[in-house]
């Protein structure tokens, strides 16, 4: 035991309350959402939405700015994050439903070795399975695989299970609970939320056409991720009423950006880049905000740290208990991202540097629309209108072009949308060379690879209706084994 109390004083400066009289670890609530962006939330600068208790979660923690994912990608970014590995040093799990690898540690397992009550509720999609635990994730929960949508299971969102799972913990152990919802995907359920948030109100981004049906249809996404806040608030109230919030770490994020044109799958920072939020005890070091560029292969690690769990070698993340002392510092320099199969052939690849991101497709001549949900709703309709009458704007049209850029080289600081890509340029700037350089580098060291045989797309393009045959291809990081190479390629200059 005072081992543990030693690894849990060199966590975070001030943190000093304990689970239990006899044991000082903090417990641990993650909360996932899905198929939501950052900037959906009023604590990120969304004034049309309806989130207060995620809005108060990040008044009284700490926001990120500058979190990436690794994938925009339901099971492949959720695969990443448990493991802290990227999606092609998984190999099979890389791509959309692909099976999860045998022997790869997961850290709520390692958590549960260590003496933590694990559970998981809501949605799982650890593999090929959206609903329930299967596959490796089954052993890393005490208790889980409630993921099911029935009224009389998770609910059409996932969380109505969330309360049972707290209330039905072992109470002489600190405890971490995945809690997962199914909100903000498609299809649209928001039930008794419904209608909460106006088509007015709605933050209408420039690569979506602003019509009525675009409006509807950002409202009925903005209904669910409210649907959401209302359950991150129940369970901060429940555990304010144990008496242990004040001794559990927060955790809220999602898997990947918002389920419309230009977001989900692609690597724009639409796309890649999640809520996150760490709230710590009340009373300890006061509310603030990072822009430090963090990974969502950095969680697994730095939960493990101040658990005073030791991580094993197959993490390739960092943790982020040095910005938690102080928002000011940074844990990295580079972030990675990769999007592969998911209903379309896709192998693109993100770096980003400082203001700079860096994007390479080794398939620029295939089409890259999006996630089946994403290319085939009213929003998308609303694009295509507009796409026959010629009235795109470029940005709007990007989900149409084709061939694509082979690479794409933006300035976030003079160009936060991404709409100029100078990588195109007469006169590319000089650090295009040098991402180059590095994504090259990474790719190198971490496995990575362009499959030969690919997984064919499984959409029809013009209809959106599934074909009836499907096999799966290679997936990347296979030629080279990946799955046996634990380097992280570059994280600081």
């Amino acid at each position: 035991m005072k081992k543990i109390l030693t690894l849990w004083a060199l966590g975070v400066a001030g943190f000093t309350l304990a689970a239990s009289p006899q044991d000082p670890r903090p417990n641990f609530v993650f909360i996932i959402g899905d198929d939501i962006s950052a900037e959906d939330f009023g604590c990120y600068g969304n004034a049309g939405i309806r989130t207060p208790n995620i809005d108060r979660l990040a008044a009284q923690g700490l926001r990120f700015t500058n979190a990436y994912l690794t994938a925009s990608s339901c099971s492949p970014s959720r695969a990443s994050i448990i493991t802290s590995r990227y999606p092609h040093n998984l190999e099979t799990a890389a791509e959309l439903h692909g099976t999860f690898p045998p022997g790869v540690p997961l850290f709520p397992q390692l958590l549960r070795a260590a003496g933590y009550y694990t559970v998981h509720s809501g949605k799982a999609h650890f593999g090929p399975n959206a609903d329930k635990l299967n596959g490796p994730a089954v052993a890393a929960f005490d208790r889980g695989g409630d993921g099911e949508r029935a009224e009389s299971s998770g609910g059409p969102g996932g969380e109505n299970r969330w309360l049972d799972r707290l209330r039905g913990r072992s109470k002489d152990q600190p405890f971490f609970m995945w809690l997962a919802s199914h909100d903000a995907h498609r299809i649209w359920d928001a039930d008794s939320f419904a209608g909460i948030n106006r088509p007015a109100d709605v933050r209408v981004p420039a690569y979506l056409a602003d019509t009525p049906e675009t409006r509807a249809d950002l409202a009925h996404y903005y209904d669910e991720i409210t649907r959401l806040d209302y359950h991150v608030g129940e369970v901060v109230r429940e555990l304010a009423q144990q008496g242990v919030l004040e001794r559990t770490v927060i955790i809220f994020m999602a898997d990947n950006g918002r389920p419309f044109p230009h977001s989900k799958t692609q690597l724009y920072d639409d796309g890649i880049k999640p809520p996150l939020i760490i709230s710590w005890p009340a009373g300890l070091p006061r509310p603030a905000q990072t822009a430090a560029l963090v990974s969502s292969i950095d969680v697994a690690p730095t939960i493990l740290e101040l658990a005073g769990v030791p991580r094993p070698p197959t993490f390739q993340g960092v943790s982020l208990t040095p910005i938690l002392r102080d928002p000011a510092a940074s844990v990295r320099d580079y972030v990675f991202a990769e999007h592969n199969w998911h209903n379309f052939a896709a192998h693109v690849r993100l770096v980003r540097h400082g203001q700079h991101v860096y994007l390479r497709n080794a398939w620029p001549d295939l089409p890259q629309p999006g996630a089946a949900d994403t290319f085939y709703n009213p929003s998308a309709d609303a694009l295509k209108t507009l796409q026959v009458a010629g009235q795109l704007t470029p940005l709007q049209a990007n989900i149409f072009q084709q061939p694509r850029p082979a690479e794409e080289f933006f300035d976030l600081a003079t160009d936060p949308g991404q709409e100029r890509n100078l990588a195109a340029t007469a006169t590319p700037p000089p650090a295009l060379a040098a991402l180059r350089a590095v994504l090259t580098r990474w790719t190198e060291e971490t496995g990575d690879t362009v499959p030969v045989k690919s997984t064919p797309t499984n959409v029809d393009l013009a209809t959106g209706l599934k074909r009836a045959e499907f096999w799966r291809g290679d997936a990347p990081g296979v030629a080279a084994h990946a799955l046996r190479l634990n380097a992280p390629g570059p994280i600081r200059d």
